[in-house]
């Protein structure tokens, strides 16, 4: 399990102890990190997942430690009567649930946007038929888009290069919507490329840096997609929990805000590669590129003001100890326990 700064999660302890929230898609990599937190601080969570692109693997075992706290109910957000019975008596919603990756999304926009769009108004609807305090929403850094201007702003206008990227900006608009026509508490957190254990590595839509560690502890070279000159802000996935958490507890009236959850601080993929390559030992496994993919941006860098004025965030894992752990992870046969089904 994480561990998080004492003065961070301390104060928001009274705002969970005791309480009833929702987790949708909390069988997932981010989610599952998510429920450890909240149980935690002594909230009691039930979790919403169909299992399409997660296992119920380690949730199985908060299950059989915590029956009283953990709940699972197996459906999709699609499916109305289970929604409803996953949120019902919560204050918080934590929306998690989505068809991930962008590839995947170019290759089948339909669903993307049926689970990621479509799916976020049902769950914005089942937690106001609940009386639901507050909805926080996993949102994304790929609705910006091919921008110039770095750091990137809440600010700026909206830039979707993926029905990914159009399906979680649409997303973002319905929480504003609601929160201004029903009163529901909303606030929207765009991921700046999260990254840590338990984190899918065996499909071909899977993150960078579970693929990066794959390959290399494989004794493969890993494969890069473009020049590898592209950077990305990567987040260690205890930082985006713990700013989910705040969104959810923190004493503060949101109504629909859009908040970076990332770090501040950009790499190249070729240099992550290398990175990733030194610390498994494996220095001589130089990158193979691959043609660039449809829809992935060039540079992605948070600045993350927002969230530490409304939210009191900070990072506080950085990417050399991320990484570290990460790798950690895989070398004691985590990955293969974690690919995708």
């Amino acid at each position: 399990m994480m561990r998080y700064p004492a003065e961070l999660v301390s104060p928001l302890r009274r705002s969970y102890e005791g309480q009833k929230v929702c987790v949708t898609g909390g069988a997932g990599f981010i989610g599952g990190h998510l429920v450890d937190g909240l149980l935690a601080l002594g909230a009691s969570v039930t979790v919403i997942d169909d299992l399409s692109n997660s296992t119920l693997g380690y949730l199985a075992e908060r299950i059989e430690t915590d029956p009283e706290r953990v709940r699972f109910v197996q459906a999709s957000i699609l499916e109305d009567a289970a929604l409803a019975e996953a949120v019902a008596g919560c204050a918080v919603v934590f929306h998690l649930a989505a068809l991930g990756s962008v590839p995947r999304s170019v290759d089948d926009p339909e669903r993307t946007w049926t689970v990621n769009a479509t799916g976020t108004m049902r769950v914005l609807e089942a937690a106001r038929g609940a009386g639901a305090r507050r909805v926080v929403f996993a949102a994304s850094s790929s609705a910006y888009g091919e921008t110039e201007r770095l750091p990137k702003v809440e600010s700026m206008a909206p830039s979707p290069r993926s029905p990914y990227a159009a399906s979680k900006v649409a997303g973002e608009q319905l929480m504003e919507a609601w929160a201004h026509s029903y009163r529901l508490q909303t606030i929207s957190l765009r991921y700046f490329n999260v990254f840590g254990p338990r984190q899918p590595a065996g499909s071909a839509y899977a993150a960078v840096v579970p693929q990066f560690c794959a390959a290399v502890q494989s004794g493969k070279r890993p494969v890069i997609y473009g020049d590898g000159e592209q950077s990305r802000d990567f987040t260690f996935v205890a930082c985006a929990v713990l700013a989910t958490m705040q969104a959810g507890g923190v004493d503060r009236a949101f109504a629909g805000e859009v908040v970076n959850v990332g770090t501040g601080t950009r790499v190249s993929i070729r240099d992550l590669a290398r990175r990733v390559a030194q610390a498994c030992g494996r220095a001589d496994l130089v990158p193979e590129h691959h043609n660039t993919r449809a829809g992935d941006v060039r540079h992605s860098l948070a600045d993350i003001t927002r969230a530490r004025e409304l939210l009191g965030y900070k990072p506080f894992v950085e990417l050399g100890e991320g990484l570290a752990r990460t790798i950690e992870w895989c070398r004691q046969g985590g990955a293969a326990d974690h690919a995708e089904p």
